[in-house]
């Protein structure tokens, strides 16, 4: 493809040589430089692309893109532009042919509910005969092909290259996270999505590397609503007019609380043998009946902004209540049927904040007893296990500590802090430290009523020890258990 061809959408000055040439390849990363590509010179934390410029130019690059100046000799092209980052999504997209103009692309950004919701959408497009993609936190799915992440929102050129895989694939929709530092660093620009959506805000991903303040967090989510056509925010969230300041795009609104375009009411908790759930009615641009099989007030508003998405592809009512009932997400309030008489589930929440919603949520269901299951991550914040400890402390009936990813830390260091944390409480606790012996402990012993919540590992399949990723998945443990029984 031709130079000219690739910064096409863009402003750049020539500081040398011609635009009139051939590039064979993209690249960013200085180790995959090769004859005849174009190098973009990103300036990252802890590299900067421009450092090596020279050394480009002399393995072949027959162009760079930079946004300082650069010292280099040869018959190399060098174009300046302002920021790098927000070239290089516009030229990945020329490069792989604006794939996103082939589908329809749906972004969701907010603290939480991200994942959740765009497994959601997914299950009830596909329910409804459509051909969908998926991008985040957990994986990238490109119809049977499972590609595990690397980032929620993945750099500019990953992100074309899947679309491009997707278009190729037949896909009629893509649904993707759209992470406040993928919209930092630009990974979405380079072309508009066709429905952004705001789920809610709460103080996260603030510090080095991240966000310098709520208000950066807050600005940076809000970028979406410049690069959509239609915008779909949560109203009963306090901030989504701050994060929707200055937007774009058609805006709709949904939430619980009157006002909003499309309503949730009449909320329901729904028990059955070994499983609960929630029930509620849509009111406003539509009106049915729902019900999902996972707890609580967050699980509605999972589903209800789904349905705010999905009703923009006609997807019937029947369709949306069937793909509702049936969607399960890795490892996100993710049901295991072990017994008629008390219910487990496995769910990520691995800080205070989630723990804390999660078992509050579940106390609404009135369990015989709450066991919290869970442990916390080595070489990361004691006061998260402070935290945590004096979370489950005061919401579980009984606490089971034991190891989660100790890394390089010992686990019974970690479950020591945890129960610095929970000792602030009355609440009851027992240590045992190999996970699955945890989970065993807490099936053999479930009385009729109780919910068993395993927390923090999530969608993970693996236990990080020294540096090494021991295969665990609390899926195959939680089989394993009940085979062993028989």
């Amino acid at each position: 493809m031709n130079i000219k061809q690739l910064l096409e959408k863009l402003e750049y000055t020539c500081v040398q040589g011609s635009l009139d040439k051939d590039i064979t390849a993209v690249v960013y990363d200085s180790r995959k430089i090769v004859e005849g590509c174009m190098f973009i010179c990103i300036e990252g934390a802890n590299f900067d692309g421009h450092s090596v410029a020279a050394e480009a130019a002399t393995k072949g690059a027959a162009a760079l893109i930079t946004c300082k100046p650069v010292k280099v000799e040869g018959d190399v092209t060098v174009i300046q532009v302002e920021n790098t980052r927000y070239a290089m999504a516009f030229i990945s997209a020329a490069w792989f042919g604006n794939p996103a103009e082939k589908m329809k692309i749906i972004g969701i950004t907010g603290t939480k509910g991200k994942t959740t919701t765009t497994y959601l959408v997914k299950s009830i497009l596909e329910n409804a005969g459509k051909k969908v993609g998926l991008i985040g936190t957990i994986e990238t799915i490109i119809g049977d092909e499972h590609i595990p992440a690397v980032n929620t929102t993945p750099e500019s050129y990953i992100l074309q290259e899947s679309f491009a895989k997707m278009a190729e694939a037949g896909c009629d929709a893509v649904v993707m996270e759209v992470s406040s530092q993928g919209l930092m660093l630009h990974r979405t620009q380079g072309f508009v999505f066709d429905y952004g959506i705001f789920t809610n805000m709460e103080p996260d991903h603030i510090g080095p590397n991240e966000h310098s303040s709520f208000e950066e967090y807050m600005a940076c989510k809000g970028l979406l609503f410049k690069q959509c056509k239609v915008g779909i925010v949560n109203s009963d969230d306090s901030h989504w007019k701050t994060v929707t300041d200055g937007y774009t795009c058609q805006l709709e609104t949904y939430g619980f609380e009157d006002g909003a375009d499309l309503q949730a009411t009449n909320m329901e908790l729904v028990k059955g043998k070994g499983q609960i759930g929630v029930a509620f009615h849509v009111a406003g641009l539509l009106n049915m009946d729902v019900e999902v099989s996972t707890p609580g007030r967050f699980s509605v508003y999972n589903a209800l902004t789904a349905i705010a998405i999905c009703r923009h592809f006609e997807v019937s009512e029947e369709n949306i209540r069937k793909a509702l009932l049936a969607a399960k997400v890795k490892g996100r309030i993710e049901l295991v049927k072990v017994s008629d008489d008390f219910t487990l589930m496995i769910d990520y929440a691995h800080n205070a904040m989630a723990l804390e919603s999660l078992l509050g949520t579940l106390k609404e269901y009135e369990p015989n007893r709450l066991v919290s299951v869970f442990g916390c991550g080595g070489n990361r914040s004691k006061l998260r296990r402070f935290e945590m400890g004096e979370v489950s402390g005061k919401l579980a009936d009984l606490t089971i500590i034991t190891s989660d990813n100790p890394r390089f830390e010992k686990p019974e260091d970690i479950m020591a802090d945890i129960v610095t944390g929970i000792q602030k409480t009355d609440g009851k606790y027992i240590e045992i430290c190999d996970r699955k012996e945890a989970i065993r402990y807490a099936i053999e012993n479930g009385q009729p009523g109780d919910i068993i919540v395993l927390a923090g590992k999530g969608h993970e399949d693996y236990q990080e020890i020294e540096g090494v990723h021991y295969p665990m998945d609390e899926r195959v443990i939680i089989g394993e258990i009940l085979k062993e029984q028989k």
